[in-house]
């Protein structure tokens, strides 16, 4: 399988081009823009009629459970725990001020039934489904306009169950375009870490048009052969299936800091495309070590890069040469 083990301070701006990581003099770090929070409110999914028993359906739970978060707006924000078992479910809506805890044992199963999951808009800068006409499948786990969330725990698991998919996308029966495991939208300060993600339908994590957010000691895994189940992907800034998207809608990508990854078996160490009009600055790799793997035994993974400027410090195999140029390491001195 692909195995990403990931500490990663991810500091970027989407469409946020005020976002700095941090002026050494006050050492406000990439790690520290967004705070762990405490949450005095806590509530449990076995409260509202959860059960881990990996079969029975805990869409209601869920909703419920982060309807109750929402509605009462408890001061600090609440914290919904997910204790050992196996949660079958639907996809679902987070809201702002949460924190959804993964005890160790833990496993959000996503339903493998297609028929459930909702469908919504496509994205702006992009104007269709990537993968099929019209609109896309809603993410596993959702947000849109949120802020102050929090994804964490003790490694519990986020399970998208996602060979169905797979072989949907092989057969070319999609009626839509994949889900992703958890995407965010339009939301800032974000926490995701101490997870494992597994199976993803497609991409594992995708934040687009978002800012401060953080994610860190992540484990992803998925088959060798599963297709686009990309760990990190805030989205192909140049990949447009016709003429029907927003030429307006640029990304501003900047102050991404990639720190502390261990790959292996990847097939692709990484790839960082900008736009000759809007190109990511301030990249930052750090600490990477990425193996690929084929039957004749282990083999470097090239990056693939334009239209980014930044650094890189320890960096296997060695990234492009945009960004190990001398006059552009400053992009990397900035405390973790």
């Amino acid at each position: 399988m692909h195995r990403f083990v990931f500490s990663i301070f991810l500091c970027f701006a989407a469409i946020a081009p005020f976002l700095n990581c941090g002026v050494l003099a006050d050492v406000v770090t990439c790690s520290g823009i967004v705070p762990m929070r405490y949450r005095n409110d806590k509530i449990s999914i076995t409260d509202f009629g959860g059960v881990g028993d990996g079969v029975t359906m805990n869409t209601k739970a869920f909703r419920v459970a982060i309807y109750r978060i929402e509605h009462l707006r408890r001061r600090g924000g609440t914290l919904l725990y997910i204790p050992p078992g196996e949660y079958l479910t639907e996809s679902f809506n987070l809201t702002s001020h949460m924190t959804l805890y993964l005890a160790r044992g833990a496993v959000i199963k996503a339903t493998q039934d297609t028929r459930y999951w909702p469908l919504i808009a496509p994205l702006p800068s992009y104007g269709r489904g990537r993968e099929r006409p019209g609109g896309r499948y809603m993410s596993f786990i959702h947000g849109d306009g949120l802020h102050d969330v929090i994804i964490t725990g003790e490694n519990g698991t986020i399970d998208g169950q996602g060979s169905v998919w797979w072989n949907m996308w092989r057969q070319r029966t999609l009626q839509f375009t994949r889900p992703h495991l958890i995407e965010f939208m339009n939301s800032k300060n974000i926490i995701i870490s101490n997870v494992i993600f597994k199976n993803s339908p497609s991409w594992n994590i995708h934040p687009v048009y978002c800012s401060n957010v953080v994610i860190q000691y992540l484990t992803i895994l998925a088959p060798p052969d599963s297709p686009n189940t990309d760990g990190i992907d805030p989205g192909d800034v140049g990949d447009h299936p016709d003429d029907k998207f927003d030429p307006n809608a640029l990304p501003v990508v900047k102050d991404v800091t990639i720190k502390n990854v261990w790959g292996e078996k990847v097939q692709q160490a990484g790839s960082i495309h900008g736009l000759s009009n809007s190109p990511f600055t301030g990249i930052c790799l750090s600490n990477i070590n990425i193996h690929g793997g084929t039957t004749k035994g282990p083999r470097k993974t090239p990056w693939q890069c334009s239209d980014v400027s930044g650094g890189a410090v320890e960096v296997s195999p060695w990234p492009c040469s945009e960004l190990t140029s001398a006059s552009q390491t400053g992009a990397c001195s900035i405390p973790f």
